[in-house]
């Protein structure tokens, strides 16, 4: 019976169409990557909430250049009152060298209850990479750019003025494979301005369980060397996410 099965199969399959579709054949990777988090957040500093935090991440990577965007959202409330209400978005788009790149960026922040409530920011530089192994990547970016933003209202300055300025952005994204399943990813990015200077650190650990599902645990600390009255200058954010991966 098994041998009359066999035959069967090379008639109806010739061995072209074997060699064609080889048995351990793969899809080729993607350029294309997508991430979506979502999960519990903790916040300290201008907000002290528990409540929900989103995230959706695309890059599109090719060997010319290279286009990410990410968008945040975080959001609490107590009964019927808000108490968190932030989104961040982050476009950026890379024109790619052997060991460097040329940058543009744009990042936008609405956030109802920070020390400011809207934040844009457009720069562009250059970006090269120090270590880019399979473990490990640590890449520095420099470049100018402009700020604009709307400070917190306060009782002391109850409608305060917009503030815009020419700043230089330098970034530090350091990624780190511990295991095959585990990652540790750190970015440092500084602004300095006429009238602010800041200071972001996002910290994230993610370990993979299922396939494209992992679990995260992120950290992101703010801090600004001037801001409004009732105000606190360094605001932090911890997360703990389920994440998917789509590639």
């Amino acid at each position: 019976m098994n041998k009359l099965c066999y035959i069967t199969c090379l008639l109806l399959f010739p061995a072209q169409a074997w060699a064609l579709v080889p048995p351990d054949y793969k899809e080729p990777p993607s350029d294309f990557t997508a991430e979506v988090e979502a999960g519990l957040q903790l916040n300290s500093g201008n907000n002290s909430t528990k409540n929900f935090n989103g995230r959706t991440f695309f890059s599109y990577d090719t060997d010319q250049a290279k286009q990410e965007a990410t968008l945040k959202a975080y959001y609490a409330a107590d009964g019927d009152q808000s108490t968190a209400e932030k989104f961040d978005i982050y476009l950026q788009s890379n024109y790619k060298f052997t060991d460097s790149y040329l940058y543009g960026r744009g990042e936008l922040t609405w956030d109802k209850f920070g020390s400011f409530t809207r934040i844009y920011t457009v720069s562009t530089g250059y970006g090269f990479d120090i270590i880019n192994d399979s473990t490990t990547t640590l890449s520095f970016e420099i470049g100018p750019g402009y700020r604009y933003d709307q400070p917190q209202s306060s009782e002391a300055e109850p409608n305060p003025s917009d503030n815009s300025s020419i700043i230089v952005r330098s970034a530090a994204k350091y990624s780190l494979k511990l295991q095959e399943y585990t990652s540790l990813n750190a970015d440092l990015t500084a602004e300095t301005g006429e009238d602010n200077n800041t200071l972001t650190l996002d910290l994230s650990y993610k370990n993979t369980f299922i396939q494209d599902w992992a679990f995260k645990v992120g950290m992101n600390f703010k801090y600004n060397s001037d801001v409004p009255e009732d105000s606190e200058k360094l605001d932090t954010i911890t997360t703990f996410n389920l994440l998917y991966t789509f590639r």
